[in-house]
């Protein structure tokens, strides 16, 4: 199939052209040249541009060169066989697309390029012209996760990508800020590397930790206090004292306590016990062995719509055999086994309110905001306070830490009273995250009081991901440099 195609023929001026060399004007002839060049199609045909250009002698003798092909500015450049305004707006595509994709893009626009080309003209795409940055944001993302990083950086005032390192290296980033003095503040997640790198390269900057990240942190600590008190609010069949798995874990609580008692390090516990260091810190953490028993945690099943039906029957007559309740429900659509039936009413679920509440559940509704809890979530909540003081208290602090992630002035003292305060309560995890605020005080007090932060930098890494699926098998480093630097 023959591509439709309209040729035209431009022919030279009589201007004359500075020499590429010297710059000097000529309009001295000394010959003339053909170029056969691309151009924007025109109703779906492909144009191509016959071009008739002069050979120029250079009038200054000591010139390097002595002729010279004078340039069309705006149709021409040397070494091309596009036209400036094709090559445009075949750079614009590729930006977006990348090398395979806007390819096979290009051929129905009547403007077909491979993909090799493609991607050569993406790199001959110049980089906008980046102001030089106040503030910064710093974060890692992953070119191969677990194996190799690289580290992106933005104005966190504007959100203009500045600068992608290789590796994540406390190196490599005092390196480059070593290079860039009057940067006056930096946001960050809580990387020791960083910060370690902006301290020596900087000392004078701000260091602003991201307050995602907080919330983040607190939101784990929280998920890990709940389970550990879900002895105490889980009301829908409480783990059993005579279980398994509750008889493991005192034996082990009491074997770990007692060698502790003795003068025993956590290390020789582990392996006198045959234990994992965590799994030993995490006993000897805890100062009761009920703190570890976790509620059990039950999927949907198929008895559940008939919850109702079973509980009435057995408020109506607690002795009714099961083979008749089985009957029952299966009149109305139950098509489980008997066995299942015998679990669920064993495991205490059909007097109870609801279904069992897991402990990651119950934290994801102490972490909303109270304004959009529903109501049977406010209820189980309300619920939980009453059951466990432990989960009051959480829940206070939650709500006193939530209002310091509004940046005020005197957020920085107010944090020292929530430390105090979550100190004072028998909550281990959630002083885990406190003493990690400790550590890293003063970029937590600048994220607390200062309205920077580092969502601009979560969002490139998020734009990074489709940019490597687009770029699968050709993402080499400087391509995929020039692409997000590119934006």
């Amino acid at each position: 199939m023959v591509a439709r195609q309209s040729r035209f023929r431009l022919g030279p001026g009589q201007v004359p052209a500075p020499c590429p060399l010297c710059r000097v004007l000529t309009g001295r002839v000394h010959g003339y040249h053909g170029r056969t060049v691309w151009d924007v199609p025109v109703d779906g045909r492909q144009v191509v541009v016959r071009v008739r250009i002069r050979r120029l002698v250079c009038p200054v003798r000591d010139c390097g060169r002595q002729t010279f092909r004078e340039q069309v500015p705006g149709l021409l450049e040397r070494h091309q066989r596009r036209t400036t305004r094709l090559t445009n707006q075949l750079s614009e595509l590729v930006k977006e697309l990348c090398g395979r994709a806007s390819a096979r893009l290009t051929r129905s626009l009547a403007m077909p390029v491979s993909y090799a080309s493609a991607l050569r003209l993406l790199r001959r795409v110049p980089l906008p012209v980046v102001r030089f940055p106040r503030v910064i944001g710093v974060d890692d993302f992953a070119l191969r996760r677990r194996h190799s990083y690289a580290t992106i950086i933005i104005n966190a005032e504007t959100g203009q990508r500045v600068e992608v390192l290789p590796g994540r290296e406390a190196a490599t980033l005092e390196t480059w800020l070593r290079g860039h003095p009057g940067i006056e503040a930096v946001c960050r997640d809580g990387s020791a590397t960083y910060a370690e790198a902006i301290r020596r390269a900087l000392p004078d900057a701000v260091q602003i930790s991201d307050r995602w990240h907080l919330w983040h942190n607190i939101a784990e600590a929280v998920r890990k206090e709940v389970a550990a008190h879900s002895i105490c609010w889980a009301k829908a069949a409480p783990p059993s004292a005579e279980g398994r798995q509750a008889a493991t874990t005192r034996e082990r609580w009491q074997q770990v306590h007692a060698l502790r008692e003795r003068g025993v390090s956590l290390m020789e516990c582990a392996r006198r016990l045959n234990l994992a260091l965590n799994t030993v810190k995490r006993y000897d953490r805890v100062a009761e062995p009920e703190r570890l028993i976790r509620a059990p945690k039950y999927r949907p099943t198929l008895v559940d719509p008939y919850r109702d039906n079973l509980r009435q029957r057995r408020l109506e007559d607690p002795a009714v055999p099961v083979t008749h309740l089985l009957q029952e429900i299966r009149d109305l659509g139950y098509t489980g086994s008997s066995n299942l039936l015998v679990r669920y009413i064993n495991q205490g679920r059909v007097e109870a309110d609801r279904p069992a509440l897991s402990p990651r559940r119950l934290a994801c509704y102490l972490l909303t905001r109270p304004d959009r809890l529903k109501d049977h979530q406010r209820e189980r909540i309300e619920t939980t306070r009453t059951a466990c003081q432990e989960m009051t208290a959480l829940a206070d602090l939650i709500h006193g830490f939530a209002a310091l992630l509004d940046p005020a002035d005197g957020n920085a003292a107010l944090l020292s009273t929530w430390i105090t305060a979550a100190q004072t309560e028998d909550l281990p995890h959630l002083h885990a995250f406190t003493r990690g605020l400790e550590k890293d005080r003063a970029a937590v007090d600048a994220a607390l009081t200062l309205p920077h932060h580092n969502g601009g930098t979560e969002g490139v890494n998020n734009k990074t991901k489709l940019i490597k699926r687009q770029m699968y098998g050709r993402a080499s480093f400087p391509l995929l440099r020039h692409r997000i630097l590119l934006g």
